[in-house]
């Protein structure tokens, strides 16, 4: 395997070494900001009030002539021989809203940008391709990178210097310093960005296929756990270091280790982190949903904005933790989200919304944040005490400028003891006093919602909602997957498998990436698994038939990011590490490993595993970055289940096989023998479960207590 690594240059040219670092400055408020784009006169606005993305819309009253990413933009710069400057934000992002206030809103400083660059505006939730080409050489220049995102590039696209946030007078500088430099230091330039693309296409590109094939054993599975201990932070959960992301995928690796090789400190690990999360600041205690991450290894303070992704995948995980623990902390915490999800990121036709911003009122978290004043005026005295001791309030604040961030240090039923109440006496109590609050909040200004609709998330948050459906039966999540499933048909889907990224005011635009038909097709499976109606198996073949006509490698057996169809940028790129979501390749591998088995598809099932070949030797040391891939290295080390339940009650009776956590097994079944596996397993009365693995089935039983016991090893 030729996996390159990423090299960090030797930046010789003395302009280059600014750089911006988001986290180091503090926040600023919100005033003489202009009047929102909507209010203003169409005569005002930019080209940008009339962009899909909301983030896009949001800077269509800066005085920066701003383009869009595409052929426009790029003939314009070299026409005029004019360096790009591409600014990459989104719209939940803290600091990019704070960088356009400083910034983006002044009027010499938009002219210095206008007079000497093609100044280019990206939402990279739109436009991931772009985004990871800038963040690549923001990685090989200063070792990290972060949002905003600042790139300088040629009018080809080859991008020269790239920083994040930067403040105004040291963004004036830049301007500055990089003009004059592309004036009279020309060839320097072109060098300068001659390397770095050389050093992105070396980054994340399998270039040749592997030579011999490994086995993947289920002594190498084992062994994977022992690697993970040291970064586990078995105190409060998570990884040991701040900031602190969830890293869903991580915790879904850890939970299947625990049941494939029974390791109770691996399930410990997972139990840690769901109950540590769900108590802190991180969760929103009253109005339930996830921020992106914590500032601090605590689980205290969060980054305030809140992501479509993270939820739709920590209600799986959590879903998943219920099935073996049945803790109804965790059944509480998915009701909770998905109540916040319908509330305020779903759209009537049954899309969800990217996000919800940090932001309001120009600071971070104000939405969210308490006084204890205003705790004991929404509520009753009694309450009031017992809510504020509950959730850590304090009289001069717990975080900043004396507001509180609501979170928990004991369990509901430690904190009733210690007060003398019963745990009912406490939770009748509690849920009248959040009801309260939660009533008292929705009057202040609510941070602003990303309302674009993008299909690979809104797979995440399907996929959420079968899961959280098998775990705790409730129909209304099924229909709202549905509803969802139809949605994204109707709207996303063409009629070849092609995609379709995103959906706004009642329209798509952007062509689909890899991630959008690798989770797509993932979710389909798992509707097929939660209704047994095979059209949604077939429909995850379409989708995942054209990506592999349209975005594998022939040479690998990887998958480009993009597709052979889509525009050309100066990289094209694969996704092969799993981080806030699993790589678009190791999704696609899973895939393409389960549609083997379903569809007894050798083809299939030897791509998938030409795939985890050729990251197979980073796997024991990736750690979280390798998890999914290794949760497939599980699934073939050990073997899948392959569970066919036929006959009247089918659905019914795999309904509650799936209450129990199974991470290998493979749900089919009912009526008719429409797969490969399902042939001569009819049956004209009565019901009838076959667990099977490698096409070799035990004796068929009735009840499913009678098959649970035969996946006992």
């Amino acid at each position: 395997m030729m996996l390159r690594k990423s090299i960090l240059l030797s930046i010789g040219i003395q302009f280059l070494i600014l750089s911006g670092c988001a986290q180091d400055s503090k926040p600023v408020k919100d005033e003489g900001r202009a009047k929102p784009a909507k209010e203003q006169s169409s005569e005002t606005l930019n080209r940008l009030a009339k962009a899909s993305s909301p983030y896009l819309r949001e800077h269509a009253d800066n005085p920066v002539d701003w383009y869009e990413w595409g052929p426009e933009a790029l003939a314009k710069a070299k026409r005029e021989n004019k360096p790009l400057l591409v600014s990459i934000g989104y719209a939940a992002c803290h600091w990019c809203h704070v960088m356009e206030r400083e910034s983006f809103m002044d009027s010499t400083v938009a002219r210095l940008m206008n007079e000497n660059f093609v100044a280019v505006k990206v939402d990279r939730e739109e436009r991931p391709d772009v985004d990871q080409v800038f963040m690549s050489a923001a990685q090989l220049i200063t070792g990290s990178g972060g949002w905003p995102l600042n790139a300088f590039a040629l009018p080809d696209g080859r991008p020269f210097y790239v920083g994040t946030y930067f403040p105004k007078d040291q963004w004036v500088q830049v301007l500055q310093q990089l003009a004059e430099a592309y004036k009279t230091q020309h060839p320097k330039v072109e060098q300068q960005a001659a390397a770095i693309t050389q050093g992105i296409q070396g980054q994340e590109v399998i270039a040749l296929a592997t030579g011999s094939s490994k086995t993947f054993t289920k002594a190498a599975y084992s062994g994977l756990y022992a690697n993970w201990k040291s970064s586990i932070d078995f105190k409060k959960g998570g990884f040991s270091r701040a900031p602190k992301f969830p890293l869903p995928v991580g915790w879904e690796f850890v939970l299947q280790s625990y049941y494939l090789t029974g390791n109770k400190e691996a399930l410990a690990a997972v139990v840690t982190t769901l109950d540590e999360m769900a108590k802190g600041g991180i969760y929103d205690q009253l109005g339930g949903g996830f921020a992106r991450y914590s500032t601090d290894a605590d689980w205290f303070a969060p980054h305030f904005e809140k992501m479509l992704y993270d939820n739709g995948q920590l209600v799986s995980l959590y879903a998943h933790a219920y099935k073996v623990t049945k803790n109804p902390l965790y059944a509480e915490v998915i009701r909770e989200t998905l109540a916040f999800i319908q509330r305020e990121m779903t759209s009537p036709e049954g899309g969800f919304y990217a996000s919800l911003n940090a932001d309001s009122e120009g600071e971070e978290g104000k939405f969210y944040v308490w006084t204890q004043k205003e705790i004991q005026q929404a509520l009753e005295e009694k309450p009031a005490r017992l809510v504020g001791d509950y959730y850590q309030v304090k009289q001069s604040g717990n975080w900043e400028r004396g507001q509180n961030i609501l979170h928990r240090e004991s369990t509901k039923e430690a904190f009733a003891k210690s007060n003398g109440l019963t745990a009912d006496e406490w939770d009748k109590l509690l849920a009248n006093a959040k009801k309260k609050l939660l009533k008292e909040r929705s009057k202040r200004v609510r941070p602003s919602t990303d309302d674009k609709v993008l299909t690979s998330w809104n797979a995440l948050m399907l996929k959420g909602y079968l899961d959280a459906y098998l775990a705790l039966g409730d129909d209304a999540y099924l229909q709202t997957a549905l509803q969802n499933a139809r949605f994204l048909e109707k709207n996303m889907v063409r009629k070849d498998g092609r995609l379709w990224r995103n959906y706004k005011d009642g329209k798509p635009s952007i062509d689909a990436f890899l991630d959008d038909y690798a989770l797509l097709a993932d979710a389909y499976i798992q509707l097929y698994q939660a209704t047994l109606e095979v059209q949604w198996l077939k429909k995850a073949r379409v989708i995942t038939d054209y990506a592999v006509a349209h975005f594998r490698d022939a040479k690998s057996g990887m998958f480009f990011y993009t597709s052979g169809q889509s525009e050309g940028l100066v990289v094209r790129k694969m996704e092969l590490t799993d981080n806030v979501m699993p790589a678009s390749n190791s999704v696609m591998a899973n895939v393409l490993y389960r549609l083997g088995e379903y569809y007894d598809h050798p083809t299939y099932l030897q791509m998938s595993q030409a795939m985890l070949n050729h990251v197979a030797g980073e796997v024991p040391a990736g750690g979280p970055y390798y998890a999914n891939w290794a949760s497939l290295l599980g699934m073939m080390a050990y073997g899948p289940f392959e569970i066919a339940i036929m006959g009247k009650e089918a659905v019914a009776k795999s309904h509650q096989m799936q209450q129990y956590y199974l991470p290998t097994a493979l749900f089919m079944g009912g009526k008719e023998e429409n797969l490969p596996l399902l042939e001569s397993k009819g049956v004209e009365e009565g019901t009838l479960i076959y667990v099977c693995r490698n096409k070799t089935c035990k004796m068929p039983v009735k009840e499913v207590q009678a098959a649970m016991q035969q996946l006992l090893p």
